[in-house]
C-alpha cells in the first residue's frame, strides 16, 4: 500500500513539474530555453523537476509572489468604471437634449 502511495505521489509531482514548465512564459525561464527545460523534465522525471525548480524556474515565482495579471472583476477595472460613468453621463445629456428640444407650446 505504501509503495502505491509513493508511486502516485511521484506521478503527481512529475505531472506538476511538466505543467509548471508549460505554464511558465518562455521569456522568463532562467538558464535555458523553455523547450529544453521541458525535455529535461520529461526525460529525467523527478531529477529534472528538481533541477527545474533550482535553476530554471523564474525567481519571482519561487518566492511565492502572485503575479497580478489585471483586474479580477469588472468593478476592479478602472477603465470599466470610467466607461460606466461616461455612458451614464452621455445618457443624461441625451435625455436633457430631448427634453430641451420639446419646449411646451
Amino acid at each position: 500500500m505504501l509503495r502505491v502511495a509513493l508511486v502516485l505521489l511521484g506521478l503527481a509531482v512529475y505531472i506538476w513539474f511538466v505543467v509548471d514548465v508549460l505554464r511558465t512564459p518562455g521569456a522568463s525561464t532562467r538558464t535555458l530555453p523553455k523547450f529544453v527545460w521541458l525535455l529535461i523534465v520529461v526525460l529525467l522525471p523527478l531529477l529534472g523537476g528538481v533541477i527545474w525548480l533550482l535553476a530554471g524556474r523564474p525567481k519571482s515565482d519561487r518566492r511565492g509572489r502572485r503575479r497580478r495579471r489585471g483586474p479580477i472583476a469588472p468593478d476592479d477595472n478602472p477603465a470599466f468604471l470610467r466607461q460606466i460613468g461616461d455612458d451614464a453621463w452621455a445618457e443624461k445629456m441625451r435625455r436633457r437634449r430631448e427634453t430641451d428640444g420639446q419646449a411646451p407650446a
